[in-house]
């Protein structure tokens, strides 16, 4: 369903907002919105004097009476805001995103697209994220938002900028991502060659903390970390050590969980991953463990995609941009003709090296005549 054939929804909606908020005696207007992948925001005027937890209380009859899922009360840099699910929602795709963003800064992901509808990056170099952990239950998509990040990195950035490290203890989430160029070796997926690994990524830290290089950047992504912990505790060791001391030497940590407690993750691994993104879990309790943060309502998140990052003290809900195992081959394949178009002279300059645009572009099409292909045969 296209944005523009919601009007008489959203006209309807609209008005129930304000009925219901007239028969409890609160004078609440709707003034228009953003109308996002998974969300509608309506913004609201309300009156100064009112507390916002009036409105909040009402978040349960609001959704009964739009007949909606669930309906969240926010406030967002001075605007009120009533956010529902959209009734149906649109593909956010990760290549079609890229391909209208300029060049996005080294060391810099996609993960979506905001409650407004804006394009969200993270950025692994700044300070405030360093180290990431995504949390969620089962079908919240955090393995695949995983995937988006590093397959996003991959596109904007030179092997010989950026280099990953995949621990996959199920051999499942990142094994599509095996043929990147920027791996260094295969996703691992038994304990005994993660620790090997992890004990590599230490003294390579050391080694470029004694020398002052933080280059080229390695991003070391765990999928169910808790579940490797688990089996083998000690490895909780090189990854506090990675998580407080590896940004400085260009290391940074992506850590999937479906237990952000401290009992898995062990509380000095926990304060030192500073960027959080979280999707649906199942209590308030557990949001809070999650986000570091009470009342975000993360236990009210929709699933499949739907989360909220919490970094620097701020929180934004969004829609994770999506690529297709299928897609994931297209790029694999673009980024190993790049190189191999690059020879064996010397390195070209970055600014003449590639177009991420281009590539995307081209992995665009080669996904189209895919799939029409199949369609023809079919």
């Amino acid at each position: 369903m296209e944005a523009s054939s919601l009007r008489p929804w959203l006209e309807r909606q609209a008005d129930r907002i304000e009925r219901l908020c007239e028969t409890h005696r609160l004078c609440v207007r709707v003034l228009g919105g953003v109308v996002t992948p998974r969300l509608v925001r309506f913004h609201l005027a309300v009156d100064p004097a009112l507390p916002l937890r009036r409105l909040q209380a009402l978040e349960e009859e609001l959704a009964l009476a739009l007949e909606v899922a669930s309906a969240r009360v926010v406030r967002c840099e001075g605007t009120l805001s009533l956010e529902v699910p959209r009734p149906q929602p649109a593909y956010l795709s990760l290549l079609r995103t890229l391909a209208d963003l300029p060049p996005l800064p080294p060391c810099t992901a996609l993960l979506g697209r905001d409650s407004e509808g804006s394009p969200l990056l993270l950025r692994l170099s700044s300070p405030d994220v360093s180290h990431v952990l995504i949390a969620g239950t089962t079908g919240s998509g955090k393995t695949a938002l995983a995937r988006t990040i590093l397959v996003s990195l991959a596109l904007a950035n030179h092997p010989d900028d950026l280099r990953m490290v995949l621990i996959d203890p199920k051999g499942q989430g990142f094994a599509p991502l095996a043929g990147l160029p920027h791996l260094v070796g295969s996703p691992l997926t038994s304990a005994p060659c993660a620790a090997e690994r992890l004990a590599w990524l230490v003294e390579e830290m050391a080694w470029r903390e004694a020398r002052g290089v933080g280059a080229p950047r390695i991003v070391v992504a765990v999928d169910e970390v808790a579940d490797l912990l688990g089996e083998r505790e000690d490895l909780g060791e090189p990854l506090t050590r990675l998580a407080a001391r590896g940004r400085s030497a260009g290391i940074h940590l992506l850590l999937c969980t479906q237990k952000p407690t401290a009992d898995a993750l062990g509380s000095l691994l926990r304060a030192n991953l500073p960027c959080r993104i979280v999707g649906r879990v199942v209590s308030a309790h557990e949001a809070a463990l999650a986000t570091g943060v009470r009342g975000t309502g993360a236990e009210r998140l929709m699933g499949r995609g739907d989360f909220l990052l919490v970094a620097a003290g701020e929180i934004a809900r969004f829609q994770a941009a999506h690529i297709t195992l299928g897609e994931i081959q297209v790029v694999t394949t673009e980024l190993h003709q790049e190189l191999a178009a690059e020879g064996q002279g010397a390195r070209v300059p970055e600014r003449e090296r590639r177009s991420v645009a281009a590539l995307v572009e081209r992995a665009i099409g080669r996904v189209a005549a895919v799939v029409g292909a199949r369609a023809a045969s079919g």
